[in-house]
């Protein structure tokens, strides 16, 4: 988890998207992340986390609802929901943090 804090603890936002493969919804927000992504360049990170690859993560942050997102900025979590969001909902959002 080391490697966690290593992620969030930064002076941009990052958006986390916790996914499964197998999970519709999660792979339907694949290519809204990469819009968001491309739309806010180096002002903020957005990482996609695998549950199945990460799942005592996913256990500590009480993970349960797929996908769910995250913001964090400066190693505290801003803002998070489960289930599906747009593109630009995810890109005010995170301008909020910038």
């Amino acid at each position: 988890m080391s490697k966690f804090g290593e992620l969030i603890d930064v002076k941009i936002p990052v958006l986390l998207d916790f996914y499964t493969e197998w999970s519709d919804q999660s792979t339907a927000m694949h290519p809204i992340l990469r819009d968001v992504a491309a739309a806010l360049g180096d002002k903020a990170k957005v990482i996609k986390i695998d549950v199945e690859k990460n799942h005592d993560l996913a256990e500590a942050l009480r993970v349960k609802g797929l996908p769910t997102l995250m913001i964090y900025k400066g190693g505290e979590m801003k803002w998070r929901q489960s289930g599906e969001q747009d593109a630009n909902t995810l890109i005010a959002l995170i301008n909020e943090y910038i």
